[in-house]
């Protein structure tokens, strides 16, 4: 403990992005897994998950503005504290279906509340540190975040490939991350000492923000809601549902994809200090509009003929899945433009909230209607749609301008 106290702020919040990634790695990034595996859910079903599971990044914002009184760090002990009992009972316990999503609720609350939070710590100690490299500062924190995420992969691979880890309770991989998440509680009460910049920097007693300043700021939110619900459910989905991929091999290509991110997150972030983020934000939707477009033709494909995974098709598959998982990695963007056109420090972190929130909303209806949309007319649509909101994007992106 006497060296966690002797590190500066940057090098422990580097810790907390190493476990917060390890600990992501070793719950969230298998649940769509668990879920076909342990409840054997239908694409609809899949996507009503979606409901108590992106509900909580609605209601966060208001959580988040009523514990204000507590700031920043305070607060994000607590969602990490949430989220250690949400995956603890998935953990320890075989929850009925309806049981399930109620604590499967509790620990995305957790998740949910800490996005925005985790965001605007980092951007509080990066502007302190580093005034004149935010960029390059949130890359090395998003590119430790995804290096542990690697190394997470890597475990729940070879975990599930020789047979450690399974479905069946107790849920080893779950209990793992459980420990994860409680030592980033930890390491966050050893940050609050060390880094009093980042309470300063905290709104107190604010209510959420919503300002005419930050309108396109709030759309870009909205409409990436939309397209990273389809990102985050219905591309993996592909693989799972009409290829059949199984716990192990959607690991390894996120471990793949973890691997490239490493430095890829540390690029975009001098790409941000030297291009700008409208810029940068430009090429993240570029990037999307070719992978929808890209998933929408494969989708189809597999879904009309019978054709057995392998050769060139699964080298597609696997590079069109990898692309996708580095595209996703662009989203510190969206945080240092919000930073940039706040008008004062204190509108951050509930501008953040709020435009989480905005985001979950149409996240949430956006599953729904895409599961809908899946079982009626074919999963080429759902692709079809999150092209089309990337390309809204694109135009909205391309207006914005750039306070300070």
């Amino acid at each position: 403990m006497k060296r966690l106290i002797a590190l500066d702020g940057i090098k422990i919040f580097i810790l907390i992005m190493i476990l917060s990634g390890l600990a992501m790695g070793l719950s969230d990034s298998v649940l769509s897994n668990y879920f076909k595996e342990a409840y054997d859910v239908t694409p609809a079903q899949r996507g009503f998950i979606e409901f108590p599971r992106e509900l909580p990044g609605v209601i966060a914002l208001f959580i988040i503005a009523g514990l204000s009184f507590l700031k920043n760090i305070k607060t994000a002990i607590i969602a990490q504290l949430l989220a250690v009992t949400g995956i603890a009972v998935l953990g320890f316990w075989e929850p009925s279906f309806t049981v399930m999503l109620v604590f499967l609720f509790v620990f995305s609350l957790g998740v949910h509340m800490y996005m925005p939070l985790n965001d605007s710590i980092g951007l509080s100690i990066a502007k302190a540190r580093t005034p004149n490299e935010i960029g390059k500062t949130m890359g090395v924190f998003s590119s430790a975040r995804m290096a542990a995420f690697m190394v997470a992969g890597l475990i729940v691979f070879f975990g599930f490939r020789s047979n450690i880890f399974s479905f069946e309770t107790p849920i080893l991989i779950f209990i793992m991350a459980m420990v994860a998440y409680f030592l980033v509680a930890t390491l966050l009460m050893v940050l609050r000492k060390k880094e009093p910049v980042v309470e300063t920097d905290a709104p107190v007693n604010a209510k959420f923000v919503f300002r005419k300043e930050y309108i396109r700021y709030y759309i870009i939110c909205a409409l990436f809601g939309g397209r990273k619900q389809i990102m985050l459910v219905y591309s993996p989905w592909v693989l799972i549902e009409l290829l059949g991929f199984r716990a192990d091999t959607m690991s390894i290509l996120a471990v793949i994809g973890s691997f490239i991110g490493i430095f890829f997150l540390r690029l975009v972030g001098k790409w941000i200090d030297r291009y700008g983020v409208r810029n940068v934000m430009m090429i993240e939707t570029c990037s999307f509009i070719f992978i929808y477009v890209a998933y929408g033709f494969l989708s189809r494909w597999l879904n009309t003929t019978d054709v057995v995974a392998g050769g060139i098709l699964l080298l597609l598959v696997y590079l069109l899945n990898i692309i996708d998982r580095m595209t996703a990695q662009f989203s510190m963007d969206r945080a240092i433009y919000m930073r940039s056109i706040a008008l004062t420090p204190e509108d951050v972190t509930p501008s953040l909230s709020l435009g989480m929130s905005i985001d979950h909303v149409v996240a949430i209806a956006g599953a729904m209607v895409c599961g809908f949309i899946w079982n009626q007319f074919g999963p080429e649509y759902v692709f079809i749609f999150a092209g089309f909101i990337s390309l809204i994007n694109l135009f909205v992106v391309k207006g914005i301008k750039i306070r300070n």
